[in-house]
C-alpha cells in the first residue's frame, strides 16, 4: 500500500510544463517535503535509452512500437523509481505519465484507447496519479513559444498533429475532472504559479 503522492505534470509542448514542475519541486522541498522529481519517458538509466530511441529515431516509428517502448521505459521506471519513492513515503513530481501516452499516441497517432488501456492495466496496476496538471495552451500560442530552439521528434510534428494531442489531452481531463486540473497557460506565471500553489496546499498539508 502506497503511502506517497503522485503527482504528474502534462501538457503540450510549449505549454510551460516543465517550468511549473520545477517551481512547485522548489515550493514543496521549502516546506520540508521529500520530494522526487523524475519525468517520462526516462527516469532510470533504461528508460532514458529509450528515451532516446523514441525522440530522436530518424525514421518514423510505428505507432504500436512506440506505445509499446513508452510502456516499457514506464514499467522500469515504475519498478525502480515511483512505487519504491512511494511506499517511502515520498511526493512523487514526473514530467508526464500516461496522460501523455492517451493524448500523443492516441489522440496524436490514432492508437485505440482500448489498446493503451491494456498495457496501462498491466504495467501499472492500480498505480493512478493523485493530482494530474494540464497546462493548456492554443497550438499557435504555444509553437511561438518554441521558438527556433531545437525540436525533438514530436515537438516537429505538424500543427494538425499537435491539436490532436491537446484534444486528446482535453478529453482526458473531462474523463478524470477530480484528478485532473486545467490550467490556462496563456495567464501570467504568477497567476499560475498561484493556482498550482492552492492545489499543492489542497493535496500535500
Amino acid at each position: 500500500m502506497t503511502t506517497g503522492l503522485f503527482i504528474t505534470f502534462e501538457g503540450i509542448d510549449g505549454a510551460g510544463k516543465s517550468t511549473q514542475l520545477d517551481y512547485a519541486a522548489s515550493y514543496l522541498r521549502n516546506q520540508k517535503k521529500d520530494i522526487v522529481q523524475t519525468r517520462e519517458p526516462g527516469g532510470t538509466p533504461f528508460s532514458e535509452k529509450l528515451r532516446d530511441m523514441i525522440l530522436k529515431a530518424k525514421q518514423p516509428l510505428e505507432s504500436d512500437t512506440e506505445v509499446l517502448l513508452m510502456f516499457a521505459a514506464r514499467n522500469e521506471h515504475i519498478a525502480r523509481v515511483i512505487r519504491p519513492a512511494l511506499y517511502c513515503g515520498s511526493i512523487v513530481i514526473c514530467d508526464r505519465f500516461t496522460d501523455a501516452t492517451f493524448a500523443y499516441q492516441g489522440g496524436g497517432s490514432g492508437v485505440s484507447s482500448s489498446r493503451i488501456e491494456t498495457l496501462e492495466t498491466w504495467v501499472q496496476g492500480n498505480l493512478q496519479p493523485d493530482l494530474t496538471f494540464f497546462f493548456d495552451l492554443p497550438i499557435l500560442a504555444a509553437q511561438r513559444r518554441l521558438g527556433k530552439r531545437k525540436k525533438d521528434r514530436f515537438e516537429s510534428e505538424t500543427m494538425n498533429f499537435h491539436e490532436r494531442v491537446r484534444q486528446g489531452y482535453l478529453t482526458r481531463a473531462t474523463q478524470y475532472p477530480g484528478r485532473i486540473k486545467i490550467i490556462d497557460s496563456s495567464r501570467n506565471k504568477s497567476q499560475i504559479r498561484e493556482m498550482v500553489q492552492i492545489e499543492l496546499d489542497r493535496l500535500c498539508n
